[in-house]
């Protein structure tokens, strides 16, 4: 019987906590290993951890040192023996048949990576609950998974809403220190993958707190989400060469956005930094001229307005009201 592991990274999230690991202990599967990454929480969480160890004999607690997301992830990863993994984020729950219906899926469509439908949903009921990702049945090959989460429809970056064959992310790691750590990883993941299921079910509940990076102002961390899509096309130009002309769109795209919403949120330091980065980036991975067909005609004007001038592209478009 196959065994799935369940990496929980845990910090600062007592409120939520117990909603979490109750999601998972109450699956229709039971054969799980339950890896609660405690890193270095300051509040109650540790010995809420310790506390369901003694109500469940598949748990297992790792306390750590603070080292963020990534950090915890690979500390759950390194002790990890199922032949299947997946991720919970642990102020977010699940349905009860989640990780059945993944592994269901996985072995009946002969794939390496499952991902259901997430919902939305917001503390406080601040905004009435919507799902963020499609709700159909398909198999993707690897390239169309690719680029799929290049258009970020069918799928997306998030790593937890998805159930992964052990042997398609050994050895796959998360960086530590970067923010939007899934965007350096997933595309990766699904580069060792033949081909990926996703199923019509709503089975991961994605909670937005009030207090969530989410609900914060623009900052200077998106940064690293540039970084990791100038990454991936790197890794793109070389594996799907196919897709090397929309990846570079993409970047582009984010870069006229970035830039836009530097000058509209950011200054003195941190404005410089992001300012001086994004005109690097657009440099680097700017759109050749045979490659405005694929686009309309008023992304075609943006693109090739900034490269004359990608501040002035910004400015204008923040003038208008456009793309924020």
């Amino acid at each position: 019987m196959d065994l799935i592991s369940i990496i929980v990274p845990i910090y600062k999230v007592e409120k939520y906590l117990n909603r979490c690991v109750e999601s998972i202990v109450q699956q229709t599967y039971s054969n799980l290993e339950i890896i609660l990454v405690d890193d270095g929480s300051p509040d109650n969480c540790p010995k809420i951890c310790d506390d369901w160890v003694q109500k469940d004999n598949r748990i297992k607690v790792v306390h750590k040192k603070n080292g963020g997301l990534s950090d915890a992830r690979n500390a759950g990863i390194a002790i990890a023996t199922g032949n299947f993994i997946g991720f919970i984020d642990s102020d977010d729950w699940i349905a009860p048949e989640m990780y059945e219906r993944l592994l269901n899926s996985i072995h009946k469509d002969e794939t390496d990576i499952a991902a259901c439908t997430v919902e939305m949903t917001w503390e406080d009921n601040k905004e009435k609950n919507k799902l963020l990702t499609v709700k159909e049945n398909v198999v993707l090959s690897q390239i169309e998974a690719q680029e799929t989460l290049l258009n970020e429809d069918k799928l997306k970056h998030p790593v937890w809403y998805k159930l992964y064959k052990r042997e398609t992310i050994d050895g796959l790691l998360f960086e530590k220190g970067k923010y939007h750590e899934d965007v350096f990883w997933t595309y990766k993941a699904i580069g060792n993958a033949d081909s990926i299921s996703i199923i019509d079910f709503v089975g991961y509940f994605y909670f937005q707190r009030n207090d969530s990076i989410m609900g914060h102002d623009y900052s200077i961390d998106w940064i690293d989400y540039v970084d990791a899509i100038c990454e991936r096309q790197e890794y793109f130009e070389t594996k799907y060469p196919e897709l090397e002309t929309r990846a570079r769109l993409y970047i582009n795209q984010n870069c006229i956005y970035h830039t836009q919403m530097t000058y509209k949120h950011l200054s003195g330091e941190k404005k410089k930094t992001m300012l001086d980065y994004m005109r690097k980036v657009n440099k680097k991975y700017k759109v050749h001229f045979k490659d405005y067909s694929s686009v309309s005609l008023s992304q075609g004007v943006f693109i090739a307005m900034s490269r004359v001038s990608l501040k002035y592209t910004a400015l204008l478009k923040n003038l208008f009201g456009i793309g924020i």
